[in-house]
């Protein structure tokens, strides 16, 4: 079978440019969101809208769900009825970040009726996304992997195939997502050790960038952590649910995970504090609130 006409659940901030870059590779895309402004967009970019999942899903021999967790996927599948309105032998694309145990037991039931599932989280941002440049990791039988590759390929240039089992793709974004969010707090945490020291920040980011302490989410969110209110790529409620499934995860494999903790609990404080909607840098207002100089000192 040769794919041509895809649903596409999730048109966010990532999902619309994915669901623009299958329509780029000629695809016959018909997507929904619960936002009008969203499907509007999306057929101005050439692609249809549809007023339900499961309208979207009529016939198609394909669905990408992009969404925001589990429970999103599985009522867009099976509570609002996409799946069974797949064509028979349909391939079904779960791209969010979910937990392994949840995209188990969601492919077992898709592929119970019939259609094949492909675990395929991805990383790369809002960036990737517009630029079809996203890392994927794919957890699925060769055969369902084969059907999905064009799709695999016009939004993401580095495609892994992982393993044979659905759950894994999401193994491994969940390790993505454990290395991410780490790497963002520990920088936000020399920020603030050095803005305490009287150290400029912007000359600190600029040394540590060329250093052997530099890393891509250094580089990327230390500049951001300067601005009073950066342009959003990724939320810190975002890191919030991803850090979440991290620690889950470790607590299924019995596996300890200290900095992973150390690090959710400053993207939650980051929240507590009213900034869950702001780029993820913003967790070190975390830092900043929990480092003030005493009311003495002010």
């Amino acid at each position: 079978m040769t794919i041509t006409s895809i649903a596409f659940i999730g048109l966010g901030a990532m999902g619309a440019p994915m669901a623009q870059n299958l329509i780029k590779r000629q695809f016959r895309v018909t997507g929904f969101d619960m936002r009008e402004t969203a499907r509007e967009a999306l057929v101005a970019a050439g692609g249809h809208g549809a007023v339900s999942a499961k309208a979207a899903a009529e016939g198609a021999q394909a669905l990408v769900l992009m969404v925001v967790n589990a429970a999103q996927a599985r009522s867009v599948l099976f509570e609002a009825g996409a799946l069974d309105a797949l064509a028979p032998g349909a391939v079904v694309m779960l791209m969010a970040t979910c937990p392994p145990g949840e995209v188990e037991a969601i492919a077992a039931e898709v592929i119970d009726s019939g259609r094949h599932f492909v675990d395929s989280p991805v990383s790369g941002g809002v960036a990737g996304a517009r630029g079809a440049t996203l890392t994927i990791m794919v957890g699925a039988p060769a055969d369902s992997v084969a059907l999905a590759k064009p799709m695999l390929d016009a939004m993401g240039d580095k495609v892994f195939h992982v393993g044979e089992k659905p759950g894994q793709g999401a193994t491994v974004k969940t390790v993505n997502q454990l290395l991410c969010g780490v790497h963002i707090a520990v920088a936000a945490e020399a920020l603030s050790l050095a803005e305490k020291a009287g150290i400029d920040g912007r000359l600190l980011f600029e040394i540590m960038g060329g250093s052997a302490a530099s890393s891509w989410m250094l580089r990327d969110r230390g500049p951001r952590m300067h601005e009073p209110d950066p342009a959003v790529a990724s939320a810190v409620d975002i890191f919030v649910k991803d850090l979440g499934i991290v620690l889950d995860a470790g607590r299924a494999a019995k596996t300890a995970l200290p900095l992973a903790a150390a690090a959710h609990q400053m993207f939650l404080a980051s929240s507590g504090l009213g900034h869950g909607g702001r780029d993820d840098s913003q967790v070190v207002r975390a830092y900043r609130a929990l480092n003030a100089k005493p009311a003495n000192d002010a």
